[in-house]
């Protein structure tokens, strides 16, 4: 239950009667009309702006429709007290019986709680990490795996139904030099001495083991053949390998997905040459020319002719070549017809989890994406920002084609998955983003990670103490949701309410905006709300959890505590993390 969206259909059920009575006209306009929480919290608990949108259609002044909607919802048994602020905004201060009531439904719903369905079962793909598999992955990729993953949890909760996708890039000149690279470790593995890597090959020790893995299975049969025929084999035996490094990493990390692409498949099954005939038949592509690059005078410059696609149609800012000058297809090109391979699998909105290298590819892509679906499907690119790896404060130095490049793995066996995925949902995906290795574990309320996972543990120990100290108490949320929790008066219990009520909330506005983020900011926030209380009780006994003389607060109080515990694991849970139950 999303207590906003049930007070804006209250909101519009006043206003109906408000012109049933006469008060207003007939048959106003409400699709604008919207509940909130309220900029200033001092204001109340809800804000509804009806009376600032209601005023043109009905030729009133906002204050006055303000003050008829304030009377109204000021006499619900849920509102303790209504008014008008600023130019015409109502804010609302909910009765504490409600607060009580939603803590009841709360608890009643169990995990299920802040589920939505928002989404009706529609269809997302999400596709996430499709890193080339060319080498072991890297704390890089880390943050693009786990936003993506964490949006497709966000998604679910929602309502939709999501396939979590991973695009294999196992086709153009990357592969054909991982294939070269291998093949020197295989000479190797037979007993070539290999001296410095050649320039432009992939020099890094991992590949050592592919070279093996060849040797062990096909002995020196490739050893003296022509590059025409090792190649291939050699080519697909490494990215088989990388692969299969790149999902146990994955699963190390707690990424699962649904389903693997090959772009080589896409190439071979003659998926980009259909699409791109019907691009053709509709008059998308021709053959020209495009202007000169940017910095690039005409003497500098030598226009050659070109397959072209009309994307500036369709909102680029000019027309993308879809064929090299060998005849190959470009990497576009083969993009276009994947997606549209989604598209047409039933997924109407599509989701890529890209780099921030790929911000170029952002405007042509969607170009593409509304030509092939003809504007029908829904399209949003996620870019996330590299991540800065640091130890104590210094760079932790890093180089792919170096081969000195720190993997995931390594970051995996230091710090754990739990740590890694909530911090990479401590910022928003386009946001800098610094890993300290050393910060990331810290036992301190600076770090979100601690701190998070030390609210549910405090909620864990609190129900457990109650279970060794009380007799006959009941303590899970079907039970405690029948406890007298109207004995909750307290400013930090009913704010600690507030927090769980608008859980369902905080789902749905992050699934529509597709910003997991927000899991992780909520969950702090209520981590707060929760150590500040109990911090207060370690002064006042009066808010302790266990009151030894009152077990009827006792019960409200740790029914709040199951609340709490419940929502924090169900936000843990979208983030790909485990709720502990202690902290060592």
């Amino acid at each position: 239950m999303n207590l906003y969206t049930t007070f804006r259909d209250r909101v519009c059920q006043e206003i109906a009667a408000l012109a049933e009575a006469g008060e207003l006209p007939a048959d106003l306009p409400t699709e604008n009309v919207k509940v909130e929480p309220p900029r200033d919290p001092a204001h109340g608990d809800i804000a509804t702006n009806a009376a600032l949108v209601l005023a043109k259609p009905a030729g009133m002044k906002p204050r006055d429709i303000g003050e008829l909607l304030a009377a109204r919802l000021g006499a619900l048994a849920e509102v303790a007290e209504a008014g008008v602020a600023g130019p015409g905004f109502v804010n609302m201060r909910l009765a504490h019986g409600f607060w009580h009531d939603m803590l009841a439904r709360v608890l009643r719903a169990g995990a299920g709680w802040g589920t939505s369905d928002m989404g009706w079962g529609r269809t997302v793909n999400v596709e996430y990490v499709s890193a080339n598999p060319t080498g072991p992955l890297t704390v890089g990729h880390a943050r693009g795996a786990v936003v993506g993953d964490a949006t497709a949890s966000l998604l679910e909760a929602a309502g939709y139904t999501v396939t979590r996708e991973y695009y294999i890039n196992d086709g153009g000149a990357q592969v054909d030099t991982l294939a070269r690279s291998a093949y020197l470790r295989y000479r190797e593995a037979l007993g070539e001495a290999i001296a410095e890597i050649p320039a432009g090959l992939y020099p890094g020790q991992y590949l050592c083991a592919v070279g093996e893995a060849l040797a062990e299975r096909d002995g020196d049969k490739w050893l003296n053949a022509p590059e025409s025929e090792w190649l291939p084999v050699v080519r697909q035996f490494a990215i088989d390998h990388l692969m299969a490094w790149i999902r146990e990493d994955l699963a190390a990390l707690g990424v699962r997905q649904d389903r693997f692409t090959s772009e080589r498949a896409l190439v071979e099954n003659g998926a980009v040459d259909a699409v791109l005939e019907t691009l053709d038949q509709r008059g998308l592509i021709y053959e020209g020319t495009l202007p000169a690059p940017k910095g690039k005078t005409p003497e500098d410059w030598e226009p050659t002719p070109q397959t072209l696609f009309r994307a500036s149609d369709y909102g680029d800012d000019q027309d993308r070549p879809l064929k090299k000058s060998d005849g190959s297809w470009t990497y576009f090109a083969v993009d276009i017809a994947y997606h549209l391979d989604k598209y047409r699998r039933g997924h109407g909105t599509l989701v890529d989890v890209l780099g921030e290298d790929h911000g170029g590819h952002v405007t042509r892509m969607k170009a593409a994406v509304r030509a092939v679906t003809n504007d029908e499907a829904r399209f949003h690119i996620l870019l996330c920002r590299v991540v800065k790896l640091l130890r104590g404060g210094e760079p932790v130095k890093m180089s792919k084609r170096a081969g000195t490049f720190v993997t995931l793995r390594e970051i995996l066996d230091e710090v754990g998955k739990d740590v890694i995925r909530f911090t990479m949902l401590t910022r928003k995906n386009d946001a800098a983003l610094d890993f300290d290795l050393e910060k990331v574990v810290e036992q301190s309320k600076d770090n979100p990670v601690f701190y998070v996972q030390y609210a549910h543990a405090r909620c864990h120990s609190v129900l457990g103490h109650a279970e060794r100290e009380l007799a006959d108490v009941a303590l899970d949320g079907a039970s405690l949701a029948e406890v007298e929790l109207h004995r909750l008066r307290q400013p930090e219990e009913i704010e600690l309410i507030r927090f769980l009520a608008g859980w369902p909330r905080l789902i749905e506005g992050a699934a529509e905006t597709y910003e997991p983020h927000r899991v992780a900011f909520y969950l702090h926030d209520l981590a707060a709300a929760f150590h500040g209380f109990w911090t207060k009780g370690k002064d006042d006994a009066t808010l302790r959890f266990l009151q030894p003389d009152d077990m009827e607060l006792t019960r409200a109080r740790l029914a709040l505590v199951r609340g709490v515990q419940q929502v924090i694991a169900s936000g843990l849970e979208i983030m790909g993390v485990t709720p502990v139950t202690e902290l060592r």
